[in-house]
């Protein structure tokens, strides 16, 4: 599907995104038992439409090390459509989800009464991919070019990571190369560019996709995704608990990785046998430091794990307006919240450091360095 930038909306992503309107039901989350102010366990859903990655390692690594102990959390992939983490929360099909800034901004337009209470992409993830050889060294110069996206929902991703850096987005031509394959097709030479993520990249080297990367991490002043749930839940004293709870365990596995990422990598690997299989230790501890770098963010200047920086997300929503010619942008005030953030980071550091120490690795893992990495994460970088 061949997108003119200048035909699609926020509201005609729910006509040509890939599982279309929401249909209750579609995705038939099981609901085996009860999570505290919930009528079933407490589901989570990715935007990516399958939980086999490293990004969701606070998760895995706090499961094994029980730090969500007592709560009745259930995981699902969700479908591939990009807004579906969102839709699926709306109609109480999910009860949190992870969408990005741009599928948020697309829920709030339609109507989707969501907050997000977690933000967990403290630096913007995305980037654009290019043959070896073929980024511009000004990303001005992107004007004009065809990018490829795995789903047409990712649009609002590319468009305000682009006219913050002064590009004219009516110029930009997107092309639906569909879930996992867009990666692929730029590769095979379709295309100019195409939208890549921390954490993405390392897996696409590990499929033989070898690109150089404008990094949003470096660039953008923007933020990334964030879990949002329903606002009338925060209104809900029994639910508003077991969030916090929830996000406390999350916050604890993302301390966790940051005292040992190679556990954290085994224990996704462990959750996850096949993805340890198609990468390797190396390639998975690259992964997870350059996602570990985009959750920290600024940690001095960040008032624990998952708070938003307002202004931040403010200057995104003004440029989304910009965009798309609305007269008032949305107010990030009213959509994201820190209240939860101070229970979510009420726990032991210390304890949770302890663990992290007393981890045992495979000889494969224990042999990876951590700093080689770190010293070489942005060689791909233009």
């Amino acid at each position: 599907m061949t997108i003119s930038n200048n035909s699609l909306t926020r509201r005609r992503l729910l006509q040509v995104s890939a599982a279309g309107v929401v249909s209750v039901g579609a995705m038939g989350l099981p609901r085996p038992a009860r999570a505290e102010g919930y009528d079933g366990a407490f589901t989570w859903i990715s935007p990516r439409g399958t939980l086999e990655v490293l990004d969701d390692y606070p998760f895995w690594i706090g499961k094994k090390m029980g730090y969500f102990e007592g709560l009745d959390v259930d995981m699902q992939p969700g479908p591939s459509d990009g807004t579906a983490t969102a839709k699926f929360v709306d109609v109480g099909q999910a009860d949190m989800g992870f969408p990005s800034p741009g599928v948020f901004a697309f829920a709030l337009e339609n109507g989707m009464k969501l907050e997000s209470v977690y933000h967990m992409g403290a630096r913007d993830t995305f980037s654009l991919a290019f043959r070896k050889g073929e980024g511009p060294t000004n990303i001005k110069d992107i004007e004009g070019k065809t990018i490829l996206l795995g789903s047409a929902a990712w649009q609002p991703i590319v468009d305000p990571l682009l006219a913050a850096q002064g590009v004219d987005v009516s110029t930009i031509t997107y092309v639906e190369a569909g879930w996992p394959t867009w990666g692929t097709a730029l590769a095979a030479g379709q295309g100019d560019a195409a939208l890549a993520w921390e954490g993405l990249r390392a897996e696409w080297i590990s499929s033989g996709l070898e690109f150089e990367y404008w990094l949003g991490v470096q660039h953008s002043p923007l933020p990334a995704n964030t879990f949002a749930v329903r606002a009338a839940d925060l209104e809900d004293e029994d639910k508003k608990a077991f969030l916090v709870k929830f996000l406390r365990g999350w916050s604890m596995g993302l301390e966790f990785a940051e005292h040992n990422p190679r556990a954290a990598v085994a224990a996704v690997f462990e959750q996850f046998p096949t993805l340890g299989s198609n990468l390797s230790p190396e390639l998975g501890t690259t992964s997870i430091l350059q996602q570990m770098n985009v959750f920290r963010g600024d940690f001095e200047k960040r008032e624990g794990w998952g708070w938003h920086d307002m202004a931040s997300w403010q200057l995104f929503f003004d440029l989304i307006a910009q965009i798309s010619g609305d007269a008032e942008p949305i107010e990030a005030s009213k959509v994201c919240t820190n209240a939860l953030i101070p229970g979510a980071n009420d726990f032991d550091v210390e304890k949770v450091k302890a663990d992290a120490a007393a981890a045992t690795l495979s000889p494969e893992m224990s042999a990876i360095d951590i700093e080689s990495i770190r010293a070489t994460m942005f060689d791909q970088a233009i």
